[in-house]
């Protein structure tokens, strides 16, 4: 718990208001961002004794008094604050580590990360503990910052967070007593340099860890599979393959040697949701819910906003919203989904994805529209790979435009394999954005 500190909140967005507000009563506090933020949010932290600054260049406002500096987690550690803050012997944390503090000791807490299938698996696991009757709190990088659950959980509670990379690289007390790695595949080399800087930072989840505690892991995963070797925790195995804890065998998920359900009888579809699925399976089995609570839960569960969301169906022509997908593996996933006709809407910002990802899977695509910073990389990746493909410079154009070249049967499907930072704060906004403009064709 921090008390009596200076601190330098750097990002405001949901993290950086819900952790001043977290801190601002024992603690001199200053929060700063590049642009004007809610106007009801600044004047709730002015009120609490919060300084708020807009500024281009806030590292001019850091000097040797503060103590702390609490980064928004999609800030990168090149950024001038974070560079000063390191010449300075200033410490740089998050907002979910500042938040662990403040909370219950007695409490169980489930990490999941991973490179995709994060946030369908943690909402998963939170309606199967709710339905349980579990008093379980969801938070994290799926929206909902931890600082905001503080004064709700209640010893003996249980917490169900989703921790990205840029999350885990700054944990050093926070620790979890079940931790999931969903997958890893290459992403956000722009913020970590390397592969290898990134997977190091995700196998983060597992520090702490003891006999005592539970490391969830996927066996197709060799990374993660050789990693996790050596840990103290004990480990549960889920798998595409006869050979885990839990495992998918044609249609059906086994757990040990007893078929635990049809796949015929679980809404979500596609090898990348069973193996979301297994994973959350694990984790609430060592929580005490039942089978048929989890079962119940898997027949009516229909997925995450953003995720190969369904929007409308416009002439015969079907309108989906993928943009979580800001990685192409992602997009590959995707995809897969669909055996019909397709126009994909690529694009979004440049983080030095690999698009040659999504080869093996562009049988159904018929044209691609691609906008934004990755445009010219993405009209590239097509010409090489002979496929039709139209630039447009904002996700409106390429909407529009991809509604003039569909015909009936198609599939409109944005999956832009981007983060989305170049034109929007949050792949949220951005697919928000996606459905606006769905919605106002005829």
């Amino acid at each position: 718990m921090l008390e009596n500190k200076k601190v330098f909140v750097l990002g405001m967005a949901r993290s950086g208001y819900e952790v001043s507000k977290l801190i601002a009563s024992n603690n001199d506090v200053l929060i700063t961002d590049a642009k004007e933020q809610n106007v009801d949010h600044v004047e709730e932290l002015k009120n609490l004794g919060v300084k708020y600054v807009v500024s281009d260049t806030p590292e001019d406002m850091l000097d040797e008094s503060f103590d702390l500096v609490i980064k928004n987690p999609g800030i990168t550690y090149k950024h001038p604050v974070c560079v000063k803050a390191k010449d300075l012997g200033i410490s740089v944390v998050n907002e979910v580590e500042v938040a662990y503090n403040y909370l219950p000791k007695d409490i169980t807490i489930v990490g999941v990360t991973g490179s995709n299938g994060k946030t369908t698996t943690v909402s998963l696991i939170y309606e199967m503990l709710l339905k349980e009757n579990k008093k379980v709190h969801l938070a994290g990088n799926i929206g909902f910052p931890l600082s905001s659950f503080v004064s709700k959980i209640k010893s003996g509670d249980i917490l169900v967070i989703e921790v990205s990379s840029h999350q885990l690289v700054d944990f050093d007390k926070f620790k979890t007593d079940i931790s999931i790695v969903t997958n890893l595949t290459p992403t956000h080399l722009d913020f970590f340099d390397t592969y290898e800087n990134y997977v190091d930072k995700k196998f983060r989840i597992f520090n702490h860890h003891t006999s005592d505690d539970i490391a969830i892991i996927n066996l197709e995963d060799d990374l993660t599979v050789e990693y996790t070797k050596n840990i103290p925790s004990k480990r549960r195995i889920f798998t595409s393959q006869n050979r885990g804890h839990i495992y998918l065998e044609e249609d059906e998920i086994y757990y040990g040697d007893e078929l635990f359900i049809n796949t015929k009888d679980i809404k979500l579809k596609g090898v990348h949701n069973y193996e979301n699925v297994m994973a959350a399976i694990l984790a609430v089995k060592n929580l005490g819910v039942s089978d048929e609570t989890i079962k119940s839960v898997l027949k009516d569960f229909s997925g995450v906003e953003h995720r190969i969301e369904f929007v409308k169906t416009i002439n015969d022509i079907d309108f989906y919203n993928d943009s979580k997908s800001t990685n192409p593996i992602s997009t590959k996933v995707a995809l897969r989904a669909f055996d019909k006709p397709v126009i994909l809407l690529l694009g979004g910002k440049d983080r030095g994805n690999n698009f040659d990802e999504l080869k093996e899977d562009l049988k159904n695509v018929k044209n691609i529209i691609c906008y934004g910073e990755t445009k010219d990389i993405i009209e590239k990746f097509a010409s090489d790979n002979n496929i039709p493909c139209t630039k447009e410079d904002v996700l409106e154009q390429a909407i529009i435009k991809a509604y003039e070249l569909s015909n009936s049967g198609d599939v409109i499907l944005f999956s832009p394999a981007c983060a989305s930072w170049d034109q929007y704060n949050s792949f949220e906004e951005r697919g928000g954005e996606f459905k606006r403009v769905v919605d106002s064709l005829k």
